[in-house]
């Protein structure tokens, strides 16, 4: 097939450039309509006298604009195009795309693989107290953060109070979210080599950032209450960790908590072999949990995070952590080298959010909310949760022989959802295989849609593996 595109003769712009708009042309006076297939890309290279790198970047720039789309082994085609793609002017939104895929990339999948805070109404909120910072100020939410104000360290210090134990301002530091805290106090409280114990199954980002700065994660097996003190206590004593990690609230992602008892146990192992602890509550301010967190009982090892992003909401990247006594410094200066600082926009919204009773109320109706969708999956999969698990925003989902793991979460995708395996959280390679899929609650907006994402899996486990149909 031959097509003759018209190029501009401009020597100030790359020829690729202008070979995508030539074909952005040819596409919108029709020429080329949709479904037809581009020339091979060494064809055009061979007829225009140009490389095939020149001709790859300009089909590559056809396809980020929407015009065509590739498929390994058979070409490129023409995409439907109704008009002339407009280019976003400087202040113009990107479209509403999902979390997970690049500007301008639309995808119509179920996301059942986020935890995000529900949508409760908290937009229009959130929005309020922006204009408002913005109307206050202009000049610190427009220029680099210098200092700490006092009102992000007391609210950090409500928002991280739990089980009747409240942490000194002194000690707090905001952070760009609790991930950022996270990794903020591994690069403040350790070395590279030092190894760091993480839970068999757990926020396996944690181990894999960890991993990039030269920290070794292990893991140690865990029952219905988490971590098992007896394994910590021998991998300590064998392998000599700086720190441990773990979820005592909820664990991410098999959703048990630790009662206080096991709790202690920790806390015992931890002073006998000196180690220092992470504490992740970021979803015991969804559960509401009312023990008394390891903070409290290992107040001089024990650093303590939380945030937003799972009540109230996630885009905001607002979090804190508590720290031991005399470490706030080192972990603000680590935090603010690996992440550039904190944006005064987002934190001081954060804090009025948390200090004016506003954050509350939208965790108020969050937990309603997740507790509602909760039920949903219960009825669908025929399961009963009590307790405190109730409102926690995902379900951890034992897979019947034969499906495995990877298996199920291919053909929940093939149906157009989007799931954990179990491979997403387990932090090393280890010899436990766990045929089991993590499915979120929260993310999907409508309560109907999320319906139909539990029908479909609900329909795929009990129809087996005929159901699958793998794409080769």
């Amino acid at each position: 097939m031959t097509i003759q595109f018209a190029i501009a003769q401009d020597e100030g712009t790359p020829f690729y450039l202008r070979l995508a708009d030539a074909i952005e042309r040819a596409i919108v006076e029709g020429a080329l309509k949709p479904g037809d297939k581009l020339p091979p890309q060494r064809d055009i290279a061979f007829d225009l006298k140009v490389t095939v790198g020149t001709i790859g970047r300009a089909y590559q720039i056809a396809r980020e604009r929407g015009l065509t789309t590739g498929e390994v082994g058979r070409g490129t085609y023409v995409r439907h195009v109704d008009v002339p793609p407009e280019k976003p002017s400087k202040l113009s939104l990107m479209p509403n795309a999902t979390a997970d895929s690049l500007p301008g990339q639309e995808t119509d999948d179920a996301k059942l693989d986020s935890t995000s805070a529900p949508l409760v109404g908290q937009a229009e909120v959130v929005a309020g107290v922006f204009a408002e910072v913005l109307q206050d100020s202009s000049a610190k939410a427009l220029d680099y953060v210098r200092g700490v104000p006092a009102n992000w360290l007391e609210a950090g210090a409500a928002w991280l109070a739990t089980g009747g134990w409240t942490p000194e301002t002194g000690n707090v530091v905001p952070t760009l979210g609790v991930n950022a805290a996270i990794q903020g106090i591994i690069a403040a409280a350790s070395h590279p080599g030092d190894r760091i114990v993480f839970e068999d199954l757990s926020y396996a980002s944690v181990a894999r950032a960890a991993t990039m700065i030269g920290r070794m994660p292990l893991t140690v097996g865990m029952d219905g209450e988490g971590m098992l003190p007896d394994e910590l206590d021998r991998c300590a004593a064998r392998q000599h960790p700086r720190m441990v990690f773990v979820m005592p609230a909820v664990n991410n992602p098999t959703g048990v908590s630790m009662s206080l008892r096991r709790r202690e146990e920790i806390v015992s192992v931890a002073r006998r072999h000196n180690l220092l602890i992470i504490e992740d509550n970021i979803y015991g301010k969804i559960t509401a949990s009312d023990i008394a967190p390891i903070a409290s009982l290992a107040p001089e090892r024990t650093f303590f995070v939380g945030g937003l992003s799972k009540s109230v909401s996630a885009g905001l990247r607002a979090g804190w952590a508590a720290c031991p006594r005399g470490q706030s410094v080192r972990v603000t200066v680590a935090h603010n080298q690996l992440t550039g600082g904190r944006p005064f926009l987002n934190m001081e919204v954060a804090a009025r959010l948390v200090l004016s009773g506003m954050a509350e109320t939208v965790r108020g109706n969050a937990i309603a909310e997740i507790a509602a969708r909760a039920a949903m999956f219960d009825e669908i999969f025929g399961v009963t949760t009590t307790g405190q698990a109730a409102a926690v925003p995902y379900r951890w989902v034992p897979l019947p022989s034969p499906w495995t793991s990877p298996a199920f979460q291919l053909a929940a995708r093939n149906h157009g959802i989007r799931i954990d395996g179990a491979d997403e959280y387990q932090s090393v390679r280890g010899d436990r295989s766990h045929h089991c899929v993590r499915i979120g609650l929260s993310a999907v907006p409508e309560r109907a849609r999320l319906a139909t994402a539990l029908q479909t899996l609900k329909g795929l486990i009990d129809s087996g593996s005929i159901s699958y149909v793998s794409v080769a």
